[in-house]
Parts: structure tokens; C-alpha cells; sequence
């Protein structure tokens, strides 16, 4: 096989272990485990009066049971604020088990420990909690207006209110270019409550040997479990472990650090001296895990006789649920990502993040930016219908242009940098588009609608990844990296990237990700950031193992590095293939075991006909092996982009939607393995659909979840996901050594956008609310037919 692997669709190597059923997922692992199970509240608000648990002592298999009462220390506090924010000035969190009050249903209160789960379970239906029920909080605009509060002392339950404004060029703001545009517009846009739902819920594993702790969680932040168990655990870093082992998808919900999970069952652990498992179960992922999505957009827009914007001002309340752990990134990535990729004349954004009596709300794969792609791109179905213009025209006129790049936007984004754009070619792309779906030759019939939605993601955000290469003495590579992997594909394009860097056959590298025994620092999977971050630190900690293998095969051959190549693992003289040593001898060499070379040392050389037993193989202060370690730190994110459409059928009777053809173009800088940033895109599209026409967290009046199982909660199947047609633009990121940038959350981001405008346009009534069900558009027919 080649070991140029850089771009090629390479075969994913983790499949056949994964297909084969050798998969070893959280429920696999601690068969012996006694087993944790928890009392949740039922109510969405209420004090805690008195917690009876005299029935449960005598419980078949009962080993423990624990209340907020009998956590000890750091155990006892509030988990932690992960990203505070200047605007978050009233960021809460929750107690690992409730203290006095329940803010949603499904928030845990009491910890049983028992001899399997089963037996935890009836032990948990003998605890009986007796709760004074509060008037819960439900919904954005009710909470807004701060009758009830979740929090007593969060006036308004608002957690937190922020405003940016970019000005024109000519010094306007928003509202004024907006007052003295020649057309204006004002609507209201809503996206609905939704959550992300992997497959495998959570679920923590933990043994303690009364030194070392080991802990074994379904998460994508395992370096970040590690230092939040160490620190609420009072333990020595060094003494704490924690392994992400296959993960059946995260999206998002994983990403926080710690679960109360995470910090309990290792606690029970070293208190019982036993092996302590938990694993969620599917009611419980829906009602005290994460959701997402839920905001509202009043919008107000300002163009000319083309559709050029000169300015736009969108005002947002969104809904965070019941706490704030992972601060207030949706909103804020929101914000920012409606700007896709326009050049505005002036732009004002305020939004206000409310508490509700629900789920909390953490970021699902898009994180904010399928809200703000709808809001940004129904803006520009309506100027064109406004202008009887086409959609794809008015968005042309608004974009920016190949040579505005880098492009600052005037914002900051959620790193903490400035907004600026790094590559891209938005004209070109939208060529491409219509093109591949045949915008320009559509032909108009009843019932059938196109549409189209444009994007840019900020990808790669920091601080930092790492990366650890070593190549062994049996010339095999290993690579190791911080971050976790949840399906995307890691295993495959870092080995790409490592066999392409050194020179080496794909099957000879091996890859592990997520284990703190392997790399103890990283931040974590999420916002489409694995790729260039450990990708790029691979890449250099690879860069630096070829100078050393070139530095010391040198030695070996008497040859100029300079002069040195590294292909199908064997180090050659440039042009003389005969002079050449296996990086597997230079494994040896790294790493002397005494000055003057032994007979077998001889016979391991000797074909190269230079090695001098004389000269010590490894240059005076350096260090042994042949292996090395970097981290790539970002200057900014890097902004990939991408454009959908698709062309919709909607029953005249039924008003249900069936998508006939969905495409996208998408650039996400030079692509490592086409075919899995491919398969990225067709999943991230059915959850797209699923987000567009079928998802939905419904809460009624009593904070209550009416559809908490999957008999409830739609989600596409294969028969409702399109075929999805796609194409690749390449506009390399200066900004790393690699020139890419992220595609996690590409097929995401703008679906609900396309699928509300092909309804629009198949069924010539405003599609303003996302998702939107076939009784909902019947409705809609009846109010605006």
C-alpha cells in the first residue's frame, strides 16, 4: 500500500473490529460491578421536606444508599461552571444529588448501590421522598417574563444577557441603516426543543485498588473527567485514570465534565471498596442528561433594491433549562454564526439566556448554529420573495468575495478570538450547487418545492491538542492523542496522517485516543475541532520523530540527512535505494543499551555496509527511543462552509414532506479521507431531518416530558433519510500546518433551513418554525391558504 495516504479514501480500520461484534462499549466492561441506580424527581419543581428510606434497609441486595446529606467535602458542592462568560452574570449548577430543591424532572436524589441493577431499581421504588411542590417554569417567553423563578435569587430568570453590534463602514449602526433602508422587514422565527440522543447513553465504571482509582466513562472529554474526579475526589492526579472505551455516539451530550455520575460512582467505589457501575438507561437519557436547540428570533432587516443587506438586527431569548454547566456557548455561537457567509452593512445581535424548570441545555452537534443558519437564511428567502427575486441571486449579492480573505467579521467568537474568517470561495461553491442540484433547470409543478441554505462553521477551536508518536523496534507506529473518538473516524485519518508524515504503510500504525494512560492532557471532541487539532499535533510530533529516524539513519549509512527518504518504512539514500535502513533499526539504534555494538546489533545493520561501531547512534543529550511529543495550539478557528439543497414533496391531502433530492458542496480545507468526511456529512444530514420535520422535546404546563422513549420521540429512519449528493470544494486554512479545517458538524447545520424553504416554495405559506409536522403544515394551510 502507498504511504502517501494524505486525501485518499482509505477503508475506515476500525469497522471490521466494530461489525464483528469486538466492540467494547461501557455495559461490556465490570461484569462483577455491583450496580447503581438512582432516585429521580418527578416533579419539575419542588423542596425536598424529608427523604424515608427505613422500608429500603432491609431490601434483598441492598449494599448503600446515599443523599446529599452524606457526601463529604467538594462532593457536597455545586459541579462546575465549565465556561464562564462576562454575560453569564447568574450561571448555576447543579448538586451532584439535589440539596433542598428540584429544578427539573429527572434531577437525581438519592444514590443506591446494590447487587445488580434490578435490585437497585426496587430499592430505589421503597425510598419515598416527601416534596412541596412550586409552580414550575415552562417555556422561554413565561420564564422571560419572570413571574415564577426557578432560581430565587436570578431575578427574571435571567442567567445572562449580551449584546454586539458591527457598525457600517460609514459608522451606523443596525437600527438607524435599518430605518433608512430603502425596503424593511420584521418576523419572528422559532426552533423547538430537541436533544441528540446517541444510542449508547451514558454510563461510568469504577474500581479502586485503596491507591489508584480507575474510571471508565462513556464521555468525550476523558482527560477533563479525570481532573474534575481528582480535584472533587481530593486525589493526586497521578493516582486517577480514566479510559473512554468505544463510545456508541456522542454528539454533544458527553462532552460535559463531570456528570453527578462521573463524581459518585467513583466515590462509592473507594467508600464500599468494591467494583461500581452505572449505566443509563433510554428514560433517563431523556430527562436528566442534555437538550438543546430551543430559541426564539425577532428579527428585523434593512436592504436595497437588489437585496444587499444594510442592516440586520435579531434579537434572541434562549432556553438553557434548569442550569448552566456548560456556560452559555449555544447562544453565544449563535450569534455569531447567523453572519454565515454575508457581508452585512451593519449588524446587531442582543440575546437573553432564561432558566426554565427543564432539562439543561448543553450543546448538540451544530451547537446554536442550526438556529442561527434558520434565522439567517429564512431572512434571505424573504428579501427575495419580497423583491420577486431568486433566492440564489440574493444571497450572491451579498456575499463575500474570494479576495476580501482572511475576512473580519468585527465579533468575537466563542473562543474568545476575533471573528475572522480564514479561506473560502462562496461563489464557487454556490456554482457548484446549482449545478449539482439543478437549480436553473428546475421545473416548477404542484406540491414540489426546492430550497437552499448556505452556512460557515467555526471549527477548531482551542486551546490545544496533543500528540504522542512512537515507532518501536518492531517498526510498528503508535500514535496516541488526548481527545476521544465517538464514530467519527480517528483511528483511520490519524493513522493516515501518521503513515503519511513517516512514510509508513497504513496497517503498521495502531491509534489510541481517549486513555489517560496514554496522553493525560487534551480538551475534548466537540466543535468539529478533532481533526485539526490532534491532526496538527500528530503532524508535528510525527515531523519530529522523521528528523530524529533521518538524524540517526544518517549516522547509520554516513549519508547527509538531507540526502534521506523514508518510504514503505525504510529509511534510503535518495536515488540509491540500496543504501537504506528499516525504521525498525533505527528503533534499535534510538535507544543503546551499551556503547559498542554486539554481534546481533551487527547483523541488524550490517546490510547497510556504514554502520561504525564506534560512533554511539544517538548524539550526546538526546534522549533515548525514537518517539516524540508536540501540541498545536491554534492562533483562531478555522471557518469551513457549506451549501445545501433540496427539492421536497408535499401530499395535498396529507401535508406529509418527502424529500426527493438533497445536496451539498462543502469545504472544509484539504480533506484527509474524503469518504469519511462524506459519511460525516449523510449523518449529520439525518439528524438534520430528523431536527427539520420529526424532533421535539414536548413539556407540558407542569414541566412534565410527554414523549420521554423512543415510542414518542421521533427520529428518522433509512427510509426518510435522502440520498445525499455531494462535492468538494478545497480552500486550504493557512492557519495550520495541514491546511484543514473541521466537518463534524457540517450536515447539520443548515437542514431545517433547506427543508423550510423547499415547503415554502412547494406550498407558498410561510414556514417559520422549525420542526414542522404534517399536522402543523395542514394547519398552516388552513390560516394562510
Amino acid at each position: 500500500m502507498t504511504t502517501r495516504l494524505f486525501g485518499e479514501k482509505v477503508q475506515r480500520l476500525e469497522d471490521p473490529r466494530l461489525l464483528t461484534g469486538q466492540g467494547r462499549y461501557l455495559d461490556d466492561l465490570g461484569r462483577g460491578a455491583v450496580a447503581v441506580a438512582f432516585v429521580r424527581s418527578p416533579h419539575a419543581h419542588a423542596r425536598i421536606r424529608d427523604i424515608d428510606v427505613s422500608a429500603a434497609l432491609d431490601a434483598e441486595g441492598l449494599i448503600s444508599i446515599y443523599t446529599w446529606e452524606d457526601l463529604p467535602g467538594r462532593l457536597a458542592q455545586p459541579l462546575p461552571l465549565l465556561i464562564p462568560h462576562p454575560a453569564l452574570t447568574h450561571g448555576r449548577t447543579a448538586y451532584p444529588l439535589a440539596k433542598e430543591t428540584v429544578r427539573h424532572v429527572g434531577e437525581p436524589v438519592v444514590m443506591v448501590v446494590a447487587e445488580d441493577r434490578y435490585l437497585a431499581e426496587d430499592v430505589c421504588d421503597l425510598i419515598r421522598v416527601d416534596y412541596e411542590l412550586l409552580k414550575p417554569v415552562v417555556g422561554i417567553e413565561e420564564a422571560a417574563h419572570g413571574a415564577q423563578l426557578v432560581h430565587d435569587d436570578v431575578p427574571g430568570n435571567l442567567g445572562a444577557h449580551f449584546v454586539q453590534e458591527v457598525p457600517a463602514a460609514d459608522g451606523r449602526g443596525a437600527r438607524e441603516a435599518i430605518e433608512q433602508a430603502a425596503h424593511t422587514l420584521a418576523f419572528r422565527l422559532d426552533i423547538e426543543r430537541s436533544a441528540s440522543m446517541p444510542l449508547e447513553g451514558r454510563g461510568v465504571y469504577a474500581r479502586w485498588d485503596g491507591t489508584d482509582l480507575r474510571v471508565y466513562s462513556s464521555t468525550q472529554t476523558s482527560t477533563s473527567v479525570r481532573m474534575a474526579i481528582a480535584a472533587k475526589l481530593d486525589l493526586p492526579l497521578p493516582n486517577v485514570e480514566v479510559i473512554a472505551p468505544d463510545v456508541g455516539g456522542g454528539f454533544g451530550v458527553k462532552i460535559v465534565h463531570p456528570w453527578p455520575e462521573e463524581i459518585l460512582v467513583p466515590w462509592a467505589a473507594m467508600t464500599l471498596g468494591r467494583e461500581v457501575k452505572w449505566t443509563e438507561d433510554r428514560r433517563e437519557h431523556f430527562v436528566s442528561s442534555a437538550h438543546e436547540r430551543g430559541q426564539v428570533h425577532f428579527v428585523r432587516v434593512g436592504f436595497d433594491d437588489d437585496g444587499r443587506v444594510e442592516g440586520l438586527e435579531v434579537t434572541i431569548l434562549h432556553d438553557h433549562g434548569a442550569y448552566t454547566p456548560y456556560g452559555i456557548i449555544v447562544p453565544i455561537i449563535t450569534s455569531t454564526q447567523l453572519l454565515g457567509p454575508y457581508k452585512l452593512g451593519s449588524y446587531r445581535v442582543e440575546f437573553s439566556s432564561i432558566y426554565t424548570n427543564t432539562v439543561q441545555v448543553t450543546p448538540y452537534r451544530g451547537a446554536g448554529r442550526p438556529q442561527g443558519v434558520f434565522c439567517m437564511e429564512r431572512t434571505m428567502d424573504k428579501i427575495a420573495q419580497y423583491l420577486g427575486a431568486d433566492r440564489t441571486a440574493v444571497r450572491e449579492r451579498n456575499f463575500i468575495q474570494p479576495a476580501d480573505f482572511p475576512y473580519d467579521q468585527g465579533m468575537v467568537f466563542q473562543d474568545g478570538r476575533p471573528l475572522i474568517y480564514d479561506s473560502g470561495d462562496y461563489p464557487e461553491m454556490l456554482r457548484m450547487l446549482k449545478e449539482l442540484i439543478g437549480w436553473d433547470s428546475f421545473e416548477r409543478r404542484p406540491g414540489v418545492g426546492i430550497g437552499i441554505g448556505c452556512y460557515v462553521e467555526g471549527t477548531g477551536v482551542g486551546p490545544y491538542e496533543g500528540g504522542h508518536v512512537q515507532i518501536t523496534s518492531d517498526g510498528r507506529v503508535h500514535v496516541s492523542t488526548g481527545l476521544t473518538s465517538q464514530g467519527q473516524g480517528h483511528e483511520t485519518v490519524f493513522a493516515q496522517i501518521a503513515a503519511t508524515e513517516l512514510g509508513v504503510p497504513i496497517e503498521r500504525v495502531s491509534v489510541v485516543t481517549g486513555d489517560t494512560r496514554r496522553f493525560g492532557y487534551a480538551v475534548g471532541t466537540f466543535a468539529s475541532r478533532a481533526a485539526v487539532m490532534s491532526g496538527n499535533a500528530i503532524a508535528l510530533a510525527c515531523r519530529k520523530v522523521r528528523e530524529k529516524a533521518l538524524r540517526i539513519a544518517a549516522d547509520a549509512l554516513e549519508a547527509s540527512a538531507d540526502d534521506l527518504e523514508i518510504t514503505e518504512g525504510v529509511v534510503h539514500v535518495k536515488g540509491a535505494p540500496g543504501a537504506a535502513v528499516p525504521l525498525a533499526t533505527v528503533a534499535v539504534l534510538a535507544n543503546p543499551l551499551r556503547y559498542a555494538f554486539d554481534e546481533e546489533a551487527k547483523r541488524a545493520t550490517q546490510f547497510a555496509g556504514t554502520a561504525s561501531p564506534d560512533l554511539p547512534p544517538v548524539a550526546e543529550g538526546e534522549e533515548p527511543g525514537l518517539e516524540g511529543r508536540d501540541y498545536y495550539s491554534p492562533v483562531r478557528s478555522t471557518f469551513a462552509s457549506g451549501m445545501h439543497a433540496a427539492i421536497v414533496a408535499v401530499d395535498p391531502d396529507t401535508a406529509e414532506v418527502e424529500i426527493l433530492r438533497y445536496a451539498v458542496v462543502h469545504d472544509c480545507g484539504r480533506l484527509i479521507n474524503p469518504m469519511i468526511v462524506e459519511g460525516q456529512i449523510h449523518g449529520g444530514v439525518a439528524q438534520g431531518v430528523g431536527g427539520a420535520l420529526y424532533e421535539r422535546m414536548v413539556y407540558d404546563a407542569h414541566g412534565q416530558l410527554l414523549n420521554a422513549s423512543f415510542m414518542d420521540f421521533l427520529m428518522p429512519y433509512a427510509t426518510e433519510v435522502p440520498r445525499v449528493e455531494t462535492a468538494h470544494l478545497e480552500t486550504p486554512s493557512p492557519l495550520n500546518p495541514l491546511g484543514i479545517k473541521g466537518a463534524g458538524e457540517a450536515g447539520v447545520i443548515p437542514v431545517s433551513a433547506v427543508i423550510a424553504g423547499a415547503i415554502e416554495d412547494a406550498e407558498g405559506i410561510a414556514i417559520d418554525r422549525m420542526p414542522i409536522s404534517p399536522s402543523e403544515l395542514f394547519h398552516l394551510r388552513g390560516e394562510q391558504g
